[in-house]
């Protein structure tokens, strides 16, 4: 489907800034209507992949998260977290339930299981001493054309 509008946005990866993220990606979708459900997730599904590209990928040290996100003509939404901090060893059994690599912090290895059940679909693609990106799908539906039963 064709893009009818599309934004990026960098900032530091400082925690106060998850918030910043989750406030410019309701404002990007609701020019489609969402129904407060898909607000919700989607700014769920943003704010664990931002804080995952903030807490994990840089860990001690400051660095650039960027999101960037697309809608389509049909309502679908892509949007990509990514950074260019430690990268992931193993993307697949970081995607298992409860796996953390901080087991001494306050983590409880839920984020992509999180992502992954508010979205319609997450890709995770990571490279050690490089970084990684976050892309996930979600199909909005306009609340104003939601059947509802009478």
């Amino acid at each position: 489907m064709k893009t009818v509008n599309d934004m990026r946005l960098d900032f530091r990866s400082r925690p106060e800034n998850e918030a910043l993220a989750r406030m410019v990606i309701s404002a990007f979708i609701m020019p489609v209507n969402p129904t407060l459900e898909q607000l919700g997730d989607v700014k769920t599904a943003v704010s664990e992949a931002v804080t995952n590209a903030i807490v994990h990928g840089y860990r001690e040290h400051s660095g650039l998260v960027r999101m960037r996100a697309w809608l389509d003509e049909g309502g679908g939404l892509l949007v990509e977290i990514a950074d260019k901090g430690c990268g992931i060893e193993n993307v697949e059994q970081a995607r298992q339930p409860f796996f953390t690599t901080m087991e001494d912090a306050e983590r409880s290895g839920m984020g992509f299981t999180v992502m992954e059940s508010f979205m319609d679909g997450v890709e995770v693609i990571s490279q050690v001493n490089s970084g990684t990106i976050v892309r996930m799908r979600k199909q909005l539906t306009p609340a104003c054309c939601l059947v509802r039963d009478a």
